[in-house]
């Protein structure tokens, strides 16, 4: 299902929404064959999820019980579409801070950013609340930590052929083929993996 681009938020940037693909020869090996879901972008900078690179050895109902959003006896009652929820490693900026990337039929007044038509994004615990309870967003993520840039800096990154990006979809953003998310992401720009890798680093 793509996620629907001529609706974007009134005022936002044509990259929010979109999906930056690392190129082969990325620099920085914290962004090495990521695909980063981008959530805000301004003349001030940008910001972004992460969203095909698990949270090592972490665990949604964990987390839900070391944030003491329910006790420990909860843990393993919790509904099925709930302990299935993804953990990712969001980014490396506040890796201790938990995001919810999730669909717009969840909105809490004053906390929720809605990024494109059907998506939106909120860090407070009142969304891990309604998910334990089952009242929460039907797809959903939660990312430790996101990727930041400064003013410029995604734009000179991109010039310097560091990301390409693509539509995002909820495929890309909520499945749990992580493995397979980046050459998705490339197939959609109709890239070969295999091709791009063989050509990195060549004139």
């Amino acid at each position: 299902m793509k996620i629907g681009s001529n609706q974007r938020v009134s005022g936002r940037s044509y990259l929010d929404g979109q999906c930056l693909i690392a190129m082969p020869g990325m620099s920085d090996a914290r962004f090495a064959r990521t695909v980063v879901y981008l959530c805000a972008h301004s003349e001030d900078g940008a910001m972004g999820i992460i969203v095909n690179k698990p949270a090592a050895d972490t665990r949604f109902p964990e987390l839900l019980v070391q944030l003491d959003v329910i006790p420990p006896d909860q843990a393993i009652r919790l509904p099925s579409q709930v302990e299935r929820v993804q953990v990712l490693r969001g980014g490396p900026v506040e890796t201790k801070r938990g995001f919810v990337l999730h669909s717009a039929d969840f909105f809490l007044e004053s906390a929720t950013l809605p990024i494109d038509d059907g998506i939106c994004l909120t860090a407070t615990l009142d969304i891990l609340r309604a998910m334990a309870l089952g009242s929460g967003p039907e797809n959903a993520v939660l990312a430790l930590g996101y990727a930041g840039w400064g003013a410029g800096q995604l734009e000179a990154e991109i010039q310097s052929n560091g990301w390409l990006h693509c539509e995002a979809d909820f495929d890309l953003l909520f499945d749990d083929g992580l493995d397979t998310k980046y050459e998705r992401a490339l197939h959609k720009l109709g890239i070969d993996p295999a091709f791009l890798s063989n050509q990195a680093g060549h004139a």
